[in-house]
């Protein structure tokens, strides 16, 4: 009975493919096996939808960015991106802003994190990943450079949010010492020297009075 079907069939195939049995199924073979490895690389729409459910918890959603004033350079530093659960900031001449969306880039990892937490806007205008020009003096910068950290500024208003910004810090000068006596007299001094100045003139104001005194004695005698 097997073998009448397998007959029937062989039969078949050559009338209606005019091929011969094994290459009829060699063929089929092919057919099938690139049908799974193109339906490997496109994914149905169900997978990914659940793909992407899945992942969406594991996004946290971004804090709305807080104004935290006037600071000193040193305290912007605890906003590098190293505590989680402060924000991401950054300063551009001496603007300070919320770089937290962007943590990919300036957060720990990324390929701007050593400007995170700093005005950096000196590395920015030279485009230099140096140590030295991480600071916000831009100073001696050339017209180019300028131009290209008014750019980035422009950029960092339009997508960012503004926080706060650096509090600056006067340098205290100190009077130069030198090293000479003063030539002010206290006032003691002068009070008790004056007596000494007035005392000649007192003393001679008195002999002058006993002078005639005494001539006239002489006289009467």
């Amino acid at each position: 009975m097997a073998l009448q079907l397998w007959e029937t069939l062989k039969e078949a195939i050559v009338a209606y493919t005019g091929l011969s049995p094994p290459t009829f199924f060699t063929l089929l073979a092919v057919i099938l096996a690139l049908y799974y490895v193109v339906s490997g690389l496109f994914p149905s729409n169900d997978h990914r939808h659940v793909s992407s459910r899945d992942l969406e918890p594991q996004m946290e959603p971004l804090r709305p960015p807080v104004q935290i004033g006037e600071v000193t350079e040193e305290e912007l530093k605890a906003y590098d991106g190293s505590d989680p659960e402060k924000p991401l900031l950054m300063a551009i001449k001496g603007q300070i802003y919320d770089v937290s969306q962007s943590r990919m880039f300036y957060g720990p990892g990324g390929p701007y994190a050593l400007f995170a937490g700093k005005d950096a806007s000196r590395a920015l205008a030279k485009m230099s990943f140096e140590d030295k020009d991480l600071t916000g003096d831009i100073s001696g910068l050339s017209p180019f450079e300028l131009e290209s950290l008014q750019d980035w500024e422009y950029k960092f208003m339009g997508k960012y949010v503004k926080v706060g910004t650096i509090k600056k810090t006067v340098p205290v000068t100190k009077p130069e010492s030198t090293g000479e006596p003063s030539e002010s007299i206290p006032r003691e001094a002068a009070e008790s020297s004056k007596p000494a100045e007035d005392g000649p003139s007192e003393t001679a104001a008195v002999k002058s009075d006993e002078t005639p005194s005494k001539v006239d004695a002489d006289k009467e005698e």
